[in-house]
């Protein structure tokens, strides 16, 4: 069964940038599709961007010019590049797989119970 492992989260200044990585093992799949999503104190889970086994990206609205998804297949690891981070990205960064990989894939429907994930915190 495929894990990950979200790293990389840590305390920065608006304005500021880091790099999370969630790194896949228990497969040699190193296409598999993944999404990032975060949950903010008091707030619902959300998906915040998602690679495709094809490595198609997607970002939110939200997020979008400031965060780059991206693979290193060879570490079989998906990072999540931030940039210009403000204080409402503060959150639990998690990373999970679809349910499906192929066809119409549904990041909304994660497949695995959740991790620990990494905290951002993004100070004012």
């Amino acid at each position: 069964q495929v894990q990950l492992v979200e790293s990389g989260g840590g305390l920065v200044q608006t304005g500021g940038a880091l790099r999370l990585s969630c790194a896949a093992s228990g497969t040699s799949d190193s296409n598999i599709a993944i999404g990032w999503y975060r949950r903010a104190p008091e707030n619902q889970r959300e998906l915040v961007a998602a690679l495709s086994r094809y490595d198609t990206p997607h970002v939110v609205d939200s997020v979008k010019g400031r965060f780059v998804i991206s693979r290193d297949a060879a570490k079989n690891t998906v990072y999540l590049q931030m940039n210009s981070l403000k204080p409402e990205d503060t959150a639990v960064y998690y990373c999970n797989i679809p349910t499906r990989q192929y066809g119409t894939v549904d990041y909304t429907k994660p497949l695995k119970p959740w991790g620990q994930g990494t905290q951002v915190t993004v100070s004012s």
